[in-house]
């Protein structure tokens, strides 16, 4: 069967070699015969018209140019779609035989993590996503097209292909160690791609496409803010960090496009095109929820601003080649798609600039300081040579003075100095930037910037309308000294929204203005202006104006929403000690020395290349944190009651009533509370407390079910916007519970944003202690906010080999970890965390530095009770590790905040008196409208408005007053006691007559090594024990805190003739030889005032009887 049909086809082929031509064939040879045709008649009609050779010379090299650079692009493409699409042999095998011109510019080896699940996604969804591409330029951008111009009313998509190469992630890398608020992605991209695009005017028979393009770069992710609600992330913000690179195969007219010129000109144009959109400054912002400040997110305050003093070059190429010249060399500078260009110096191959230029500075690490030197030409410059710097190694030396040598040339050096200045709020700073650019400009003649200025525009309202009742066009103006920018155009309305962002570089703030103008959009009709002084903003809080604003030359009720921030540019004068200086030639093993009267080291000479010498690395001396830190707050959650809940439990078909218990849900943290057994109205007075950021979109949530033995019921739920209670500062309501018939909850909510005030800890403390609370937590009376920067010279392990660093921090039980650092002793983990403080007068932050989480290599323990004596309650150096080289050190940045309740905020307390006032603890009392939740309270608030504050004379400073916060609880308190110390309080209730007993917590207790003490109380005398009490055993550590309250029924004048006896007692297992008592203290009651209370510190003592 398979001859027969195989026959024909044999007798075919004979027939057609037996003289008969293939049509193929004629079709071939006519095309052949018809472009040799189309390649003569140019050459006919130069000859034609008389023109001369060289027009015909001019057409043939333009067409040559032009094939060569098609062959180019083709070759490229097929080399990049093969590497792309055989990675392994490309890049292993085949890559030892290739040269680096071989293979494509954009393969690298980047530091990043493969993701070939999401190639996987990507090639399934391809074809899909070509169907949507397709759909859109067909159905919506065609349309558009059409109807923008009359000449384009034939304009049509004829050919849409996305093509089956898809898109290919080629790894990713995860930063999540920069800000605890956002998580950020850098996705390496490479697109070689079949496109096809082609594109059709019908009516002037003009047609042009794509086909083929390649786009390499780095895209940047940032998820941001992360809330603690669906969808988690509030908003997604997509950036190129530098510039990607374009390669575009034309088709049909746009051919032309690839004749040599054309061909840079029009991929610039694209890329331009592109960077607008997608390059920073520039960002594209889609937001996931509602209520984002979307202007702030799309133009974030950026992360410093570098300083860049270009000073000179030495040894550069010589390019001008007639009678042996030099060169007239400049240099050109770009931080993404800022630019600036120095002067030209003539005539030089060591040219000196002396100039000084300033970038913005948005993404560390990932963006880079680019520097290429040109040669000035009357026609084309010649190229003398770049250099790239990574700005995050200048924000992590502060000022970074070095020669860097020229790539891609055979000689040349370039020598800089950059400094890092930082964005502040300290207007106080001010003077001091002024006086040190003035000095800057006496020598440069050129006038540096001394603050940043954001304006981020959202809307105005009530504009005027136009002549005829119609709607304006308006955009926005904003002038700051010289410089204007404009805001898009919004069509047809007298209320816009812009949501725009511009920064502006501000000289003199005390004196400058920024000028707004609301305009038409055709520039001539003002529809409002405004004009505010930058002076206003030294005054506002944290330099900063987010309000409505009144339109001058406007309409009555016309007005703008704007938000000014305005940001001091501050070099640390601590930073500048030390600057890496330049190294010396004439020595060729020690860098330069500063000459001691403050003169510049000697200028490098031309005999010695000073780039062979490596400057040491400059050791900052203040940690790298941003404006971020430390500005956490927290939110106080009292859940008091509810009422009226649906009775879901039933006994033999009889409605009882329900167990009640309610889940309490922020920010990713989650508290249940106590079940409330056979009740309808439970009553909790519970308290919960969360660290939170300021960040639209998050909500407290609490749902409330009964307790049943097998699928607990639903009984409503309510959400509270964490706005709000930013917003109020203090909230006692009832609320609705939702999602079911009946139900409501009673909760008060507290806003506590940190104080540098350390004058108002004790009465913090004093107010936490007077709040009723049922689950026994002890309120937090400020926020620990740790910034772990960099340890060095850390020992090495076994061998000399480099260890694998990570710090540990504790506090108060609660445990954190940085990230690990691989194979070093210098590790960077620039990392920040925050901790609830319950008494800073005991308790201590430690920190451990460990080898891959298990072998130490030093250790720290901070007491907080040494911020209370530091300026602004804040530290920032390097603390010597314990346990460690002799040389090793950690930075760190620890500062304290006070958390000061509503009863405190907003009033004046007296500090001269010796006790807090009932009147100053109650002060909060018409929050607590229940008449039985106050007299829950009222108990507490009567024993803590006469505990002792500590006392200071009015005339005392702040800085004497946190000295002597301690002295007067006990002068021991001050010396070493050898076997520890405890701290009490002791007060007696007449309302209630109780005597009560707080402890707090034991130091420096005496013991061979770590301990699991606790605390046993008694009073004396007691025949039957009947009041002993003990607290919970704290394990491993001689500096517990217990924090915990005793309370014994008995009336005030048989409290005053007993003695408390405390002791201080280790667990020891059973038949253990080893000493269970530590020490004790006998406290005699008769010589306290129980009605005013006492809080101490007491001497623990030998136990006699035990000795």
């Amino acid at each position: 069967m398979e001859s027969k049909r195989t026959e024909p086809v044999k007798e075919e082929t004979a027939s057609t070699s037996d003289g008969s031509i293939p049509m193929a064939d004629v079709v071939a040879g006519a095309m052949t015969f018809l472009k040799t045709i189309a390649f003569l008649i140019p050459v006919y009609l130069a000859g034609y018209f008389g023109l001369s050779l060289a027009w015909v010379l001019l057409g043939l090299g333009l067409y040559l140019g032009w094939r060569s650079t098609r062959q180019n692009k083709e070759q490229s493409l097929e080399s990049a779609s093969y590497v792309l699409h055989n990675e392994r042999d490309a890049v292993t095998a085949k890559s030892m035989f290739l040269t680096k011109r071989d293979l494509p510019a954009w393969i690298s080896f980047p530091d990043v993590e493969k993701v070939e699940w999401l190639n996987k996604i990507l090639k399934q969804a391809w074809p899909f996503i070509g169907q949507y591409l397709e759909k859109l330029l067909v159905e919506s951008i065609a349309p558009s097209i059409r109807q923008s111009n009359t000449h384009l009313q034939t304009f049509a998509f004829t050919k849409v292909k996305l093509g089956e190469k898809p898109l290919k992630v080629i790894g990713v890398k995860a930063h999540t160690e920069l800000d605890k608020r956002q998580i950020l992605l850098d996705l390496h991209l490479s697109y070689v791609g079949d496109i096809e695009i082609d594109v059709e005017v019908r009516r002037y028979f003009c047609k042009a496409g794509v086909k083929g393009v390649q786009l390499h770069g780095m895209l940047r992710v940032i998820l941001e803010p992360l809330i603690g609600n669906v969808p988690i992330v509030g908003a997604i913000t997509l950036f190129f960090i530098r510039r990607p690179k374009l390669t575009i195969n034309w088709t049909g007219l746009t051919n032309l496009l690839d004749i040599p010129g054309l061909n840079s000109m029009s991929d610039t144009m694209i890329l331009e095109t592109i960077s607008s959109f997608l390059v920073l400054p520039n960002r594209l912002t889609v937001p996931l929820v509602q209520d984002l400040h979307v202007a702030q997110l799309r133009s974030p305050l950026p992360r410093g601003v570098v300083r860049v003093h270009l000073i000179e070059a030495q040894n550069l190429m010589s390019t001008d080649t007639i009678l042996q010249g030099k060169s007239d060399p400049y240099v050109i500078l770009r931080v993404g798609t800022r630019m600036h260009t120095s002067r030209v110096i003539d005539d030089t191959l060591n040219p000196k600039w002396n100039e000084m230029f300033e970038f913005v500075v948005h993404e560390v690490p990932g963006q880079e300081l680019e520097i290429e030197v040109f040669d000035k030409d009357p026609d084309k410059d010649d190229f003398l040579g770049r250099t790239k710097l990574d700005l995050g190694d200048v924000m992590t030396t502060r000022v970074l003075d070095k020669w860097f040598t020229l790539n891609d040339v055979e000689k040349g050096k370039i020598h800089l100095r950059m400094e890092w200045l930082s964005l502040i709020t300290e207007a106080s700073k001010l003077d001091e930037v002024l006086q040190t650019n003035m000095a800057i400009a006496s020598q440069k003649n050129e006038e540096p910037s001394a603050a940043i200025l954001a304006v981020y525009l959202d809307k105005a309202q009530e504009l005027p309308l136009k002549k005829g009742g119609k709607e304006p066009n308006p955009m926005v103006q904003i002038s700051v000294k010289d410089v204007t920018r404009e805001s898009k155009t919004c069509f047809n309305t007298n209320a816009p929204v812009w949501e725009d962002a511009f920064m502006f570089f501000v000289h003199s703030p005390k004196e400058q203005d920024v000028d707004i103008q609301v305009k038409d959009d055709d520039r001539q009709l003002t529809l409002g202006s405004l004009t505010l002084p930058l002076s206003r903003l030294l005054e506002s809080k944290e330099l900063t104006l987010d309000q409505w604003f009144k339109l001058d030359h406007s309409s009555p009720g016309s007005q703008i929403y704007l938000k000014v921030i305005l940001r001091i540019l501050y070099l640390d004068a601590a930073a500048g000690v030390s600057p890496c200086p330049p190294a010396d030639p004439t020595s060729p093993n020690e860098p330069v020395k500063r000459a001691e009267d403050g003169k510049k080291a000697d200028q490098i000479g031309d005999s010695v290349d000073p780039v062979e010498k490596k400057a040491e690395p400059c050791k900052p001396l203040h940690s790298s944190s941003d404006c971020h830190f430390g500005k956490e707050s927290v939110v106080r959650i009292h859940l008091v009651e509810a009422e009226d809940l649906i009775a879901k439990d039933k006994v033999f078909g009889i409605k009882g009533k329900s167990d009640p218990y309610a889940v309490v849900r922020l920010a990713g943290k989650s508290f249940r509370s106590k079940t409330i057994d056979n009740n309808l109205n439970p009553k909790w007075f519970e308290v919960y407390e969360v660290i939170v950021n300021e960040v639209p979109g998050q909500q407290v949530d609490i749902d409330v079910y009964d307790k049943d033995v097998d699928k607990d019921d639903f009984l409503g739920r309510t959400k509270i916007n964490l706005s709000d209670i930013m917003a109020k500062k203090y909230i006692d309501e009832w609320f609705a519970l939702a999602d079911v018939k009946s139900g409501k909850l009673h909760l008060r909510l507290e806003w506590l944003p940190p104080k540098a005030d350390p004058l108002e800890i004790e009465k913090v403390m004093l107010i936490n202690n007077a709040t009723p609370k049922e689950n026994k937590i002890d309120l937090s009376c400020a926020i620990l906010a740790v910034y772990v920067d960099r340890a060095q010279q850390l020992p090495l392990k076994k061998g000399n080999k480099a260890p694998n660093p990570v710090a540990e921090l504790y506090l108060g039980g609660v445990p954190y970890k940085t990230k690990t650092c691989t194979k070093t002793d210098t590790p960077v983990w620039e990392e920040a965390f925050s901790f609830l403080v319950k008494d800073p007068y005991v308790q201590v932050l430690d920190i451990q530095v460990k080898d891959d989480g298990k072998e130490k290599l030093g250790s720290l323990s901070l007491p907080l009770s040494h911020l209370l004596q530091a300026d602004l309650l804040t530290v920032d150096h390097w603390f010597p590790l314990a346990n460690s080289g002799t040389d090793s050190e950690i930075l760190l940045r620890v500062q304290l905040g006070v958390l000061v309740p509503h009863q405190l905020s907003g009033r004046t307390v007296s500090t001269s008196s010796a006790v807090l006032s009932e009147s100053d603890v109650t002060a909060g009392t018409p929050t607590f409208p229940d008449s039985e939740v106050f007299s829950h309270i009222s108990e507490t608030v009567e024993n803590v408005h006469s505990i002792p504050v500590p006392a200071s004379p009015p005339s005392a400073s702040s800085r004497d007053l946190r000295q002597r916060l301690s002295t007067t609880d006990s002068k021991s308190e001050l010396l070493d006691s050898p076997f520890g110390q405890i701290r009490l309080t002791i007060y007696y209730n007449s309302e209630v007559g109780k005597l009560f007993v707080v402890v707090h917590a034991c130091r420096k207790l005496k013991s061979k090594d770590t301990c699991d003490p606790y605390i046993s109380l008694i009073l004396l005398p007691d025949k039957n024990r009947v009041t002993k009490r003990k607290t919970a055993v704290k394990k491993k550590t001689l500096n517990p805190e217990y924090n915990e309250k005793f309370e014994f029924e008995m009336l005030q004048e048989e409290a005053q003739k007993r003695k408390l006896d405390v002791s201080v007692k280790h667990t020891v297992p059973f038949m253990s030889l080893e000493k269970e008592m530590i020490g004790k203290v006998q406290v005699d009651l008769s010589i306290i005032d129980l009605s005013q209370g006492v809080t101490l510190w007491y001497d623990l003592k030998e136990d006699k009887a035990s000795s």
